[in-house]
């Protein structure tokens, strides 16, 4: 069978790709790139030629995704991900499939979270999903905080009116962040950098989590209890059954008066219906949101909440930073080269 075979679905940007390329190499392993969401595919063909396989296929088109998976009867050992390609039953199964020389048993998310992953049928499979928590725990919470001042200052408005050549003053003078509290709903390492840096400008900060919290957070009694005394909320939490649809219109609702929401987590924890609507309203005490998560993404990507005056949207760039994209592209790389060579030892693998 000779040496495991990895499918880079997406590439990594910029001059990280080669750095990516090259740690896999480094591992031993046979590389076959997707050059759809390469800048330069001419330019990266001639410099890897010889030592990297290449394709080009949309791996969010489900068919597009299955034929490259049994091309050739070959398959791949592993596949890796950074924008979270959809990896469902179907392609699981063709991936795994008896005729392939190489078997899928690896997948690998440069980034947190795997619920783009249908994590019972890897299991059925025999596939171990393993991905980089933390990898881009400085650039999300640097990306809410970024938020959370846009919108605290009304700034998107400010610079509007200012293009218009409109001298606009505001009709009421807004807090200080020292007169603000933050709910954090999910205390893990992007929520706790968020807290670490919001106390440092002052605020106070309360949090909702599982686990008892760390650092500068006071603990909330109920997620009722965080909405309603709370005058900016941020969701830091990952997409389960448990979180789908877990900010809906009634606890919208229980929004203390002039409220401001932001997302960075994932989209279905919010009912983007539910927000749009509230924005619309304007009696209702939510007074913005900035959300950087979608329910639909990527070639579907669509929102109630396009033209929804006081909506902050951004396609889903919060963890996009050089250092965060660096640390999780190459991390993910030592996780599958771990995993394909049976080494687990201290490689996060969900489920397990």
């Amino acid at each position: 069978m000779g040496r495991a075979r990895v499918l880079l679905l997406d590439a990594a940007p910029g001059e990280l790709l080669g750095r990516e390329l090259e740690r896999l190499l480094g591992h031993g392993l046979d590389l076959t790139l997707n050059l759809r969401r390469v800048t330069d595919p001419a330019g990266t063909r001639a410099a890897w030629a010889g030592r990297v396989e290449f394709t080009e296929f949309d791996p969010f088109d489900e068919s597009a995704l299955l034929a490259e998976t049994v091309r050739d009867g070959l398959g791949h050992d592993a596949v890796k991900s950074r924008a979270g390609v959809p990896l469902r039953e179907t392609f699981l199964a063709a991936a795994t499939g008896p005729g392939l020389t190489h078997r899928l048993r690896v997948v690998g998310r440069a980034g947190a979270g795997t619920d783009h992953v249908d994590l019972p049928a890897a299991a059925r499979h025999g596939v171990a999903v393993t991905h980089t928590p933390g990898s881009n725990a400085t650039a999300v919470a640097e990306f809410a905080l970024a938020q959370l001042l846009t919108l605290s200052r009304d700034l998107t408005a400010y610079n509007e009116s200012s293009h218009q050549g409109s001298w606009r003053a505001p009709a009421a003078p807004p807090g200080e962040l020292s007169e603000l509290t933050l709910g954090i709903v999910g205390l893990g390492r992007i929520g706790l950098a968020l807290a670490e840096r919001a106390t440092a400008l002052g605020m106070a900060v309360q949090g909702l989590s599982r686990r008892p919290s760390e650092g500068p957070v006071q603990p909330a009694g109920s997620l009722a209890d965080l909405l309603a005394t709370s005058d900016v909320v941020s969701l830091h939490l990952p997409l389960t059954p448990q979180t789908r649809g877990l900010i809906g219109r009634a606890e919208l609702a229980l929004m203390r008066p002039g409220a401001i929401l932001l997302n960075t987590a994932r989209g279905g924890i919010v009912d983007e219906q539910a927000l749009a609507d509230a924005l619309r309203d304007p009696a209702h005490p939510l007074a913005a949101a900035a959300v950087d998560t979608f329910a639909h993404e990527h070639a579907a990507f669509a929102s109630p909440l396009f033209g929804v005056p006081r909506a902050l949207l951004t396609p889903h760039v919060a963890g996009m930073t050089r250092t965060g994209m660096a640390t999780a592209a190459l991390r993910c790389a030592d996780h599958i080269a771990a995993l394909l060579h049976g080494r687990p030892e201290g490689v996060p693998v969900v489920g397990r």
